[in-house]
């Protein structure tokens, strides 16, 4: 493994020094995640800019990949905690938002920062397979840039996105015969059509 650069040395993402986080990051997500790096970047970007106090907040990714690993790292937010919700618009994008009134900070990449950050570029939008890149190169760009290639706004969202889903009763399903919550209807979503399974 080749020597972190100096400027890297005292440089953190969300009190974690650089070099602590990439090693989680390896660890929890099975690679050095150029997307995850970057993430974490943009959860700290979230971080500096939500409302000054003790708030509880939630998390939401506009994407699968990358972007909620970096969540969970950083945060208190898990999918397994429901704190974290994954909403695939394909937008490489997070918030952090306050879980009693739905009030954060939206996070992104935005292109037009990016031409300034060629590696960076080429990576996102994928103009070089994953063959072709140096991931060093890669890396030191995205430590170089951090939150800079990012935009964010305030944002509010939707009460049915951040009002938490309690089922309070549960019935046994009359096709399947397992358990689910009775505010699903006859049956359970699986038997009305909404299985992954074929």
């Amino acid at each position: 493994m080749r020597a972190k650069p100096t400027r890297l040395r005292d440089k953190t993402i969300c009190s974690v020094p650089v070099g602590k986080f990439v090693e989680r990051v390896k660890d929890f997500h099975g690679a050095t995640a150029p997307g995850v790096i970057l993430g974490g970047y943009m959860v700290e970007l979230a971080y500096r800019n939500l409302p000054k106090g003790d708030i509880l907040f939630d998390a939401l990714s506009e994407t699968r990949t990358c972007l909620p690993d970096a969540i969970q790292l950083l945060t208190p937010c898990t999918i397994g905690n429901g704190w974290l919700k994954v909403l695939d618009l394909g937008k490489f994008a997070l918030s952090l938002y306050d879980k009693s009134n739905g009030n954060g900070i939206r996070v992104f990449v935005d292109p037009a920062k990016l031409e300034s950050f060629p590696e960076i570029r080429t990576w996102f939008f994928k103009l070089k397979t994953k063959k072709e890149q140096d991931l060093d190169v890669l890396l030191d760009e995205i430590h170089a840039g951090g939150s800079q290639v990012c935009g964010f706004m305030p944002v509010r969202l939707k009460p049915d996105i951040f009002a938490p889903r309690r089922h309070k009763t549960f019935r046994v399903c009359p096709i399947c015969h397992e358990s689910y919550p009775a505010t699903d209807g006859d049956c359970c979503r699986a038997c009305s059509g909404k299985t992954p399974y074929l």
